[in-house]
């Protein structure tokens, strides 16, 4: 596809009255799924940057609340370039705009996700200053769950140089709604896969830096990224399984050494072990001791642990102290877990 033909798809487009007549230095992309009670937030933290030669590409990928979500919208609609859809996921999504994206550079923003007034400036200068194809920031984290006040990189640190395998074995961490990156280099590589998938976006960034791309990232917290259960994350089963799903696909997507592999093999193994342990954090929520101990045992095979241990006895043999304990350290986090039988 050549940089700036648009993708034929199956859309209606509405272009606002305000829309720049010549080319931004920036396109923002932002997908939207069930979300009018956040957007409203998300594009006035757009239109409170400092840095103010953008377009913003919103695409509707068909979400059931769009009535809602289009009244919504109604005061921004000659302010924005609006994207509807049948509903064929965030990658499509994604794509489509890139499609009608007329910026050298493009800034990902999810529509329930905040950027700080000086999101763009810091990020498009870092960019350049350091010679970079793309560039993300550290995130806040809100939205009512055990991380709210923690950044993201507390949670999924960054650390030494971006690589291929700096991402592979998840040393390095990218946050989607704080990456800026050079659109030639997002369209080389393909953009985001088509198909319905989980973690498109870290596929991408994989594809990126198996390219060559200079990858770089800022400790700056510079937006706020939204955590909540009807997120693009999901509850902690899917979050897991999304994570098992992705390393299937990498290794049929990348010709891998054999280093790369031995990662891939050590993440999925303790993936397997994460699984069962949400799985069983289901099972003592829902009072199926016999079958929460079992996913622990099970999680303890994947990746032995002391701690791992003390918790299968627990459940064995005093699960509901197992539970109260529970209850109590990690309240915030259960609403997180799914109910027993979509665990199962």
């Amino acid at each position: 596809m050549r940089e700036n033909e648009p993708i034929n798809f199956n859309f209606e487009k509405r272009v606002g009255g305000a829309v720049l007549k010549t080319a931004p230095k920036v396109s923002i992309i932002t997908p939207a799924y069930n979300v009018a009670r956040f957007v409203a937030e998300t594009l006035d933290s757009i239109f409170a940057q400092t840095f103010q030669d953008y377009e913003i590409i919103l695409i509707n990928d068909g979400s059931p609340d769009t009535p809602e979500f289009e009244r919504v919208l109604e005061p921004y609609f000659e302010r924005i370039v609006y994207l509807k859809q049948p509903n064929e996921g965030a990658g499509t999504a994604r794509d489509v705009a890139i499609g009608h994206s007329r910026g050298e550079l493009l800034a990902f923003l999810d529509a329930d996700d905040i950027w700080l007034p000086n999101f763009l400036a810091e990020q498009i200068d870092y960019l350049e200053k350091n010679e970079l194809d793309m560039v993300y920031a550290d995130a806040l984290l809100f939205g009512g769950s055990v991380y709210d006040g923690k950044t993201f990189m507390e949670t999924a640190p960054s650390s030494g140089k971006v690589t291929f395998e700096s991402l592979l074995d998840l040393t390095c961490n990218v946050i989607t709604s704080g990456t800026v990156a050079r659109k030639n280099r997002v369209v080389t590589v393909g953009m985001f896969e088509p198909a319905r998938v989980r973690a498109h976006d870290y596929v991408l960034w994989l594809k990126m830096a198996n390219d060559n791309a200079r990858i770089g990232y800022q400790r700056k917290v510079l937006l706020k990224y939204r955590v909540h259960r009807e997120s693009l994350s999901g509850d902690s089963v899917q979050r897991v399984e999304r994570e098992i799903d992705v390393y299937g696909r990498i290794k049929k997507l990348f010709d891998l050494t054999e280093k790369q592999k031995t990662i891939v093999v050590e993440q999925l193994q303790r993936l397997d072990a994460d699984l069962e342990i949400e799985r069983g954090k289901s099972f003592l929520l829902a009072g199926k001791f016999d079958q929460a101990a079992a996913a622990f045992a099970k999680a303890n095979e994947y990746q032995k642990s002391n701690r791992l241990r003390v918790i299968v006895n627990l459940a064995r043999f005093a699960p509901r102290l197992l539970l109260k304990i529970y209850k109590r350290q990690r309240a915030s986090e259960i609403s997180f877990v799914p109910d027993a039988e979509k665990s199962a």
